[in-house]
C-alpha cells in the first residue's frame, strides 16, 4: 500500500494582511469594547475602528457607556438607541422638587450626560434618520428641538418614559420636523392630549404614537402658601 508522507506547509495569513473592505466586515462583528481593543494592537487596525462606513448605528445599554471612547461620531451615524432600564430611572422621573438630598446627588452624576451627548450628535451627526431614547428622564425639550433643527433627515423619534418631554417638543416636530415620519412619546407623563391634538392637525400624515401619556399625571408644581386673613390695623 502507498502512503503519502508529503504534507504541504500550512499556509498562513496576519490579520493586517486582509483589505480594508475584510477589515471593515470583521470589525462589523464585534461589539464597542471589541472594536476598541482590537484598534489598540496596530496603526492599521485604529485607522480602521476610525473610519466612518464602521459606525451607521450605535446602541448604548447605559448612560456610562456614553462616557467612554469606544465609538465614533460622524456623518455616516443614521441610528442612535439610548435604552436605559435602571432603577435608577425611577428617581430621573421623580419631580425634582420632590426630590430627597440623596436622590439629587444620585442625579446630579448623570444628569447632563444625555443632554450632553446628544448636543455632540447634532454637531456632527446630520444625517442621522433614526433616534430613540428609553429612560432617559432628564432630556430636555430644548435638546430634543435643536436635534430636530440639526439633523433634517431624521425620520424617526422614539421616546419613552422621558419624563421632562413636553408640548414643547411636540411644538418642535410641526415647526422642524419636515422628514418625521414616525413619533413615538411613550409613557411620557408631561405630554397633554392637547398637544397631541395639535400635532396631528398640523401633521395628518405622521404615524404618532403616545402610549399611556396622556392619561398620565402630569407634573405639578409646589403652589404658594394660601395668604391667611389680613389682621385688622390697631387703632
Amino acid at each position: 500500500m502507498w502512503i503519502c508522507t508529503h504534507v504541504r506547509p500550512l499556509l498562513t495569513m496576519h490579520i493586517t494582511q486582509l483589505n480594508r473592505e475584510c477589515l471593515l466586515h470583521l470589525f462589523s462583528f464585534l461589539d464597542k469594547d471589541s472594536r476598541k481593543n482590537l484598534a489598540r494592537t496596530c496603526a492599521l487596525l485604529h485607522d480602521v475602528f476610525e473610519d466612518p462606513a464602521l459606525w451607521p448605528l450605535l446602541h448604548f445599554r447605559s448612560l456610562t457607556e456614553l462616557k467612554k471612547d469606544n465609538f465614533l461620531l460622524g456623518p455616516a451615524l443614521r441610528s442612535l438607541s439610548i435604552c436605559w432600564h435602571s432603577s435608577r430611572v425611577q428617581v430621573c422621573s421623580i419631580e425634582d422638587w420632590l426630590k430627597s438630598a440623596f436622590q439629587r446627588s444620585i442625579c446630579s452624576r448623570h444628569e447632563s450626560l444625555v443632554n450632553d451627548f446628544l448636543l455632540q450628535v447634532c454637531d456632527r451627526c446630520p444625517n442621522l434618520a433614526s433616534v430613540t431614547l428609553s429612560g432617559c428622564g432628564h432630556v430636555t425639550d430644548d435638546c430634543l428641538a435643536r436635534l430636530l433643527r440639526c439633523c433634517p433627515r431624521l425620520r424617526a423619534l422614539r421616546l419613552e418614559n422621558c419624563a421632562r418631554v413636553t408640548n414643547r417638543t411636540l411644538a418642535a416636530v410641526a415647526a422642524h420636523g419636515r422628514a418625521l415620519q414616525t413619533l413615538h412619546v411613550d409613557f411620557c407623563r408631561n405630554v397633554s392630549a392637547a398637544g397631541l391634538l395639535r400635532l396631528r392637525a398640523a401633521c395628518p400624515r405622521l404615524a404618532l404614537r403616545a402610549e399611556h401619556s396622556a392619561a398620565m399625571l402630569p407634573d405639578q408644581a409646589p403652589r404658594a402658601p394660601a395668604a391667611g386673613p389680613r389682621k385688622p390695623p390697631p387703632r
